[in-house]
């Protein structure tokens, strides 16, 4: 009963998903450890006080501060409306928001987990590109009153910080009750992100196994040769597609890094699969709740910035990097093809230390009972929240399902 290619390709499924998640466990610790860290240690009025203006100092700081925020696309969303209701400059807002998405710790090094140096370099150097040209664009297109109008719709700032301003890292960092906090926030990083997670490396344990070369051919024009000989209109529509296949997982950047590898691995463009990875900001949820923010008109303006600097930016990363020869090549060995995921190698020692310091930050929380407050993180809508709720606990079923029979009957 059990011998039948549909249920050899459910376990294989399955047990791929288990095994990308395994091999990228302790790069989520350490990000999300990183993140807590600085979301206690360092409060969002000082950063707001660096970026009132929107020169070269105050961008850069916001892509800083961004650099060692939380991943999450909607968190991200929560903490620059945050910062520019307090006062920071529209364009400083956004650098973060973009630094805070593509530019963090733990996204690099979930990428050079799954995919290849080159788009490691090609995803800090395209976060850059990304913020400078969101920055020409609105310096060009001057939305003064756009701005005007978004910050009447935010209203006077209400949010409250519960650490005292004059008080040090060092003093903080003696107190129990911040370790605890700590540990609140880093719950907090896993309790955003698992559906996402979830869903995320499911669909690409599926899209490994289950999905033929054929249709990424299809989907991708030019799909399946050498890397250097895509024309500019074959890049140009990998570029818009990426957007469309994010749109249609929705699930973010770190969930997303696994099917950007199973695309890379079908002989997708670097520019294709580059543009999928930063399309987490050009979604309809986020849209949604960027008008929720500050109006449909700024909201639309926000993705019009975004998506003109996508496009920008990948076309840069593309040609630049081909300049230098430095285009991997797809189809060629990588995680996705290696299948014994669970072997006593770095990331079984890796994924045991994360593991343990996990079990201490969320002990500090629970034992020193600091932890009190509101994490920034968007609302990402009841409706949404739900889909993506059901939708985990469904893969929950599946790889459950799959794993045994990978183990025990096919």
């Amino acid at each position: 009963m059990f011998n039948h290619p549909f249920f050899n390709s459910w376990a294989e499924s399955a047990w791929t998903t288990a095994g990308f998640f395994w091999s990228a466990l302790w790069a989520f610790c350490l990000g999300y450890i990183v993140s807590s860290l600085i979301q206690v240690f360092v409060t969002r009025e000082r950063m707001t006080r660096t970026m009132g203006d929107s020169g070269p100092k105050e961008v850069g700081l916001a892509a800083f501060f961004g650099f060692i925020s939380s991943s999450c696309s909607f968190a991200a969303l929560a903490s620059a409306k945050s910062l520019f209701k307090k006062g920071a400059g529209f364009i400083p807002s956004m650098a973060f928001l973009l630094a805070s998405t593509n530019l963090v710790i733990e996204l690099g090094i979930v990428i050079s987990i799954f995919l290849t140096w080159q788009f490691v370099v090609g995803e800090y150097i395209g976060g850059l590109l990304l913020i400078l040209f969101m920055w020409i664009f609105v310096k060009a297109t001057r939305p003064d009153k756009l701005i005007s109008q978004a910050r009447e719709n935010l209203g006077k700032s209400t949010d409250n910080e519960s650490e005292k301003e004059d008080e040090s890292v060092k003093e903080k960092v003696s107190r129990k009750s911040a370790w605890s906090r700590v540990g609140m926030h880093y719950r907090m990083e896993w309790d955003m992100v698992w559906k996402d997670v979830t869903v995320g490396f499911t669909i690409a344990g599926i899209i490994a196994v289950m999905v033929p070369s054929s249709f990424f051919e299809t989907l991708f024009i030019g799909t399946g040769g050498d890397q250097a000989g895509f024309s500019f209109l074959q890049i140009m529509e990998h570029i818009l597609i990426g957007p469309v296949v994010a749109f249609m997982t929705f699930i973010g950047s770190m969930g997303n890094i696994p099917l950007a590898a199973v695309l890379f691995d079908n002989g997708v463009s670097f520019a294709g699969i580059m543009a999928f990875i930063f399309s987490d900001l050009v979604v309809f949820p986020i849209l949604r709740i960027n008008a929720r923010y500050y109006g449909w008109k700024m909201s639309l303006y926000i993705l019009l910035t975004l998506f003109v600097s996508l496009v920008l930016t990948t076309l840069c990363l593309h040609y630049g990097l081909g300049f230098f020869n430095m285009i991997p090549e797809g189809g060629g060995d990588s995680l996705i093809k290696d299948k014994d995921f669970f072997k006593f190698n770095y990331t079984f020692y890796l994924n045991m230390a994360f593991l343990f310091l996990s079990g201490v930050l969320l002990y500090a929380n629970k034992k020193w009972k600091g932890g009190h407050g509101h994490h920034d993180m968007a609302d990402k809508g009841k409706t949404i929240e739900q889909v993506l709720r059901v939708l985990a606990y469904i893969c929950f079923a599946w790889l459950f399902a799959g794993i045994i029979l990978y183990l025990f009957v096919i």
